[in-house]
């Protein structure tokens, strides 16, 4: 059973509160894609990250106090715990769930982490369990997340109370910030089950840009009146112009990607992050003709790149009348229908461990990826070649008056 992260609220510091039973997992990666966890940075990788606690809590009927939190778990560097309210957090009727910085009053001034999580409860029937995902900044005034309303108590004992005893399982895996380039988030067998859970929405995300995209340029290219007067003003620029114009430096980019993609509060946003993020290695693969890495799609899938990385400089790797046409007709990969809506945290899970699907779906997440990237790469090249066209028709016009006014 899947549910959204819709009655997300801070709450206030925790009481005390002890549970029996509780135990660290530690993650652990099952295959990875092409460019998981292959940077060498000097910093902590994802699966480094990411940790899973869980929380039993016995003789639940029998408990009586208004809050109860579990013992101090860490991940990713930080101490964190548990908290409930068995009779509802300021509602009624509703078992409420949040995951909370355990030691936030002696962190440093002005810190602050991402974290994607998910907060289960275990039901006797796996298929019946509850999860709920987010994604939330934590900061001092914000060191606790997760949802008033996680479920009705009356549901509880339905399955999930098992001999007086309530299951509580969390994931949790601290995202580590660069602003130069899309994030990399996930420990691989966490981002499996979210992909399972989110892939349509992530693929809507994707498409809705491209499209969006595409659209514009269409229509700039089915302008009777301006695509010929561009046209006229590109051919009769020199050459290092034109080759000035046609490129970028990345990381001014991608800064621009993450500001457009990376969303707080949303689950999706990371992986549409993990995505681009393996796109954009996709796409200096394919520039730099690797034969290793380079090669995550299949031969018939590989196709011709309109940019490329040269020393952290995106280029059009053509001639940008030739490339705007391409942008606009080039298919995008066809959709994913068998695409996993079954969210479980079961690490056997077969969907796991059927390494065909996972590589079928890594390959259509890549090209999802390297299409995005490339599309906003071309858009925002393209816009500063269409300001230097727009500017050199307001010169003419300017030049034109001019002449006039002295005749």
């Amino acid at each position: 059973m899947v549910s959204s992260a819709s009655e997300e609220a801070g709450i206030g510091k925790s009481l005390e509160g002890v549970s029996k039973g509780q135990q660290m997992e530690n993650g652990t990666p099952l295959t990875s894609p092409p460019y998981w966890d292959s940077d060498d940075d000097g910093g902590p990788k994802p699966v480094e990250l990411y940790g899973k606690y869980t929380w039993k809590i016995d003789k639940f009927s029998q408990i009586n106090k208004r809050e109860l939190r579990s013992n101090v778990f860490e991940v990713g560097g930080y101490k964190w715990y548990i908290l409930i309210y068995p009779q509802g957090c300021d509602v009624s009727s509703h078992l409420s769930l949040f995951l909370c910085v355990a030691n936030h009053d002696n962190l440093l001034p002005g810190w602050s982490h991402f974290a994607q999580f998910t907060i289960g409860v275990v039901n006797k029937d796996p298929k019946k369990s509850k999860y709920s995902d987010t994604l939330h900044r934590f900061w001092k005034k914000e060191h606790d997340w997760g949802w008033k309303k996680f479920m009705e108590l009356y549901k509880v004992v339905d399955g999930f109370v098992d001999s007086d005893t309530l299951i509580i399982k969390a994931q949790v895996q601290v995202i580590r910030e660069r602003a130069d380039r899309p994030f990399h988030c996930f420990d691989f067998q966490y981002r499996r089950e979210l992909v399972r859970v989110y892939l349509t929405n992530f693929e809507k995300i994707c498409r809705h840009f491209v499209e969006e995209q595409r659209g514009k340029l269409g229509k700039f290219i089915g302008d009777k009146a301006r695509w010929p007067s561009f046209c006229a003003f590109w051919l009769g620029i020199d050459q290092n112009s034109r080759h000035r114009m046609s490129r970028e430096k990345s990381d001014q980019i991608l800064k621009l990607v993450i500001k457009n993609f990376f969303i707080e509060k949303e689950v999706t946003s990371t992986l549409v992050m993990d995505s681009l993020y393996s796109g954009l290695k996709a796409l200096v693969g394919q520039t730099n003709g690797k034969s290793g890495k380079g090669k995550h799609l299949d031969a018939e899938e590989q196709t011709v790149p309109i940019v490329s990385m040269e020393n952290d400089i995106f280029v059009l790797v053509d001639d940008v009348l030739l490339l705007l046409e391409r942008a606009v007709l080039e298919p995008l990969p066809p959709k994913d229908e068998k695409g996993r809506q079954n969210h479980t945290n079961d690490d056997t899970s077969g969907e796991d461990t059927n390494r065909d699907s996972i590589q079928r779906d890594e390959r259509h997440l890549t090209e999802l990826g390297r299409q995005t990237i490339e599309i906003f790469v071309f858009a925002h090249i393209f816009s500063k070649i269409e300001v230097a066209y727009e500017e050199a028709v307001a010169l003419k016009k300017l030049e034109e008056l001019s002449t006039e006014e002295a005749v």
